[in-house]
Formats: structure tokens, C-alpha cells, sequence
């Protein structure tokens, strides 16, 4: 594991944002938690890999994404195959949740199931 420069990091980190989305992030660092404009904290080196993913990585991913989209009407040609029926296992009544109910509620009738 390298050790991150946070002063580099968060710079690096400002710059994409403000190329990605124009304007600037607001950025609020606690106990080595960050928060980028008062959303999910996260660390250092997810702020890295967020840098990574608005700098190239948007570029890189949206590339997969036409390609596939090419293919998807040469595929629709093709005749669609046929699968093969599984063999099924015998499927078993028993149900831990029905169970863990039946249990909570055979105790305290007047009771809720959890969740």
C-alpha cells in the first residue's frame, strides 16, 4: 500500500470534479473522512479511485458501452437458442423466516415479526 499525499489527492480529486460536473466540489474532511458536496463519507483512497473514474475512466467506460450497443442489433438477427430444462430439486416447505415467525409469534401473540 503506497501512502497518499491528501493535499495532492484532494487537488487532483478538484480538478476532475470541476471538469466532469463545472463547478468546484465542496470537500469537508473529518477524523480522515471526506465528504464530497455533503454526500457518503468516504477515505483518501476512494477519493483517488473517484478521481480516476471522472478523469478516464468515464471515457474508458462509455467506449464498452457503444461497442455493445453496435452488437446488440447483429445479435437480435441471430435465432435464439434453447436452453436446456435443469433438473429441478426437490424444493423443501421448511422456510427459516416462516419458521423464526411462527416462533416470535407463538410467544407473544400481540408481537410483530422483525423487520
Amino acid at each position: 500500500m503506497t501512502k497518499l499525499d491528501k493535499e495532492q489527492v484532494i487537488a487532483a480529486f478538484t480538478e476532475a470534479y470541476t471538469a466532469a460536473n463545472g463547478k468546484a466540489p465542496e470537500i469537508e474532511a473529518k477524523g480522515g473522512w471526506y465528504s464530497v458536496d455533503g454526500g457518503k463519507n468516504v477515505r483518501l483512497a476512494q477519493l483517488q479511485e473517484m478521481t480516476e473514474e471522472l478523469s478516464g475512466g468515464a471515457a474508458k467506460a462509455a467506449e464498452p458501452l457503444k461497442a455493445k450497443a453496435e452488437e446488440k442489433p447483429a445479435a437480435a438477427k441471430k435465432p435464439a437458442k434453447a436452453k436446456p430444462a435443469k433438473a429441478k430439486k426437490s424444493a423443501s416447505s421448511f422456510s427459516v423466516k416462516a419458521y423464526w415467525a411462527e416462533q416470535v409469534l407463538s410467544h407473544k401473540p400481540g408481537s410483530r415479526a422483525p423487520r
